[in-house]
Formats: C-alpha cells, structure tokens, sequence
C-alpha cells in the first residue's frame, strides 16, 4: 500500500486507522514469507523421505526373506505333533 501524503482533512482516526492498515499490511508480508519458507522446508523433508522409500522396501523384503526362511527352519526341524490317535496307538504296540 502506498503511503498517500498527509492532508489537513484526515482527522486522528484516520491517521492511526492507516498506520495501523500499512503496520498490518507488513505483518502479512512476513507471515506470507514465512510460510514460504516453511513450505520449502516441508517439502525438502518429504524428498528426502522419498529418497529412502526403495531403501526401506527393500530392507522389508530381506526381512520378510529371513522370517520365512526361519519359519521353514523351524518347521523342519521339530518333530510333528502325536495326535491322540497315534498316542493311545504306541502303548499298545508295544505289548
């Protein structure tokens, strides 16, 4: 806003009403160059973060890789479970 030159017709109310106008106007410039960059910011984090997606997908795949591999470690090397059919069946073979 451009600041007009004072004429003796502007009464007091006028006078602050435009210092208060131009001081607000300033105000808004700030808040409207901060956001900016604040937006800059978020926005040079949220690339980084994007950056790192195909990192973390393929660190999720080897882990996911690992637990299947254990799981079939594990399920090979226990033994099955005895029914209760099978169970109530060996003592009996053995008489």
């Amino acid at each position: 806003m451009t600041t007009q030159p004072e004429s003796p017709s502007l009464t007091y109310f006028e006078k602050q009403r435009d210092l208060l106008i131009q001081e607000i106007s300033n105000s808004m410039e700030s808040v409207l160059n901060n956001v900016n960059a604040l937006n800059r910011s978020l926005e040079g984090g949220v690339a980084v973060g994007k950056e790192f997606d195909s990192v973390s997908q393929l660190w999720g795949t080897f882990y996911d890789g690992m637990a299947q591999a254990e799981n079939l470690k594990r399920k090979h090397e226990t033994p099955p479970p005895l029914s209760a059919e099978s169970a109530e069946e060996e003592p009996e073979s053995r008489n």
